[in-house]
């Protein structure tokens, strides 16, 4: 219930565009064309995690696109799940085209929030994108799904302001596969909002591979401005 009213109030109110804070439309045109304009890009932290699959990001998580982020995740604003989700299919594409997997099923599996972070923003930010990249994937051609395979099986600390390793110490062992979640063997690409240290993923694919998944591949909307070419 919470969600919808949000969403209808972001439809109906009068906004600043959530990017870069001018035109009064959730959204301006300019942003919205930042955001999936493209190509993806492959992306690494520094240091790079043991078990990260390559990663590919369609912005720098800079600026406009990590105001729109986190407009999304924190403050709410369903309505830009859509334009949000059409860059994650950018990545996606690059990734799926990396790993020659665009002729076969695709699964997208979004990395999990625990359910205080869900219960306390009232929705499932990555979930809710990653539902929106498929619909725009499939429109394009693509056969995919999204599964939400993976669950938390522990409390973890908020990341915020944890070095990389610790949030790696942080992550360790924190995902698990549900029960039935995935086939033995099928192709899966990890996605996510943000990659910042990578620990998220990492994490993401190793319980994959520990079920018999096979993690093929990442994509995020936004990946570190350092390096970004």
């Amino acid at each position: 219930m919470r969600g919808w009213w949000r969403e209808i109030g972001s439809l109906v109110l009068p906004t600043a565009c959530a990017g870069c804070g001018g035109a009064r439309t959730v959204l301006c045109a300019a942003c919205r064309t930042l955001l999936s304009a493209g190509p993806a890009v492959r992306v690494r932290p520094v240091p790079e995690p043991e078990g990260l699959p390559p990663v590919y990001a369609a912005v720098a998580y800079a600026d406009e696109a990590r105001a729109v982020l986190l407009a999304h995740k924190e403050r709410g604003v369903l309505s830009l799940a859509g334009p949000l989700g059409r860059a994650l299919a950018v990545g996606v594409r690059a990734a799926s085209a990396a790993a020659a997997a665009e002729d076969r099923l695709l699964s997208l599996v979004p990395v999990p929030s625990s359910r205080p972070a869900v219960a306390g923003r009232g929705h499932d930010p990555v979930r809710r994108i990653a539902l929106a990249a498929a619909g725009w994937l499939r429109r394009e051609g693509l056969a995919v799904r999204v599964r939400p395979a993976l669950r938390q099986r522990r409390r973890v600390a908020d990341q915020s302001g944890l070095t990389a390793g610790q949030r790696a110490a942080n992550l360790a062992g924190a995902l698990v596969v549900r029960p039935g979640g995935l086939a033995a063997g099928d192709p899966v690409l990890l996605v996510d909002d943000v990659l910042t240290t990578g620990a998220s993923l990492a994490e993401a694919a190793r319980a994959v591979r520990s079920a018999g998944g096979r993690p093929v591949g990442a994509a995020v909307v936004a990946g570190p401005p350092i390096g970004w070419t």
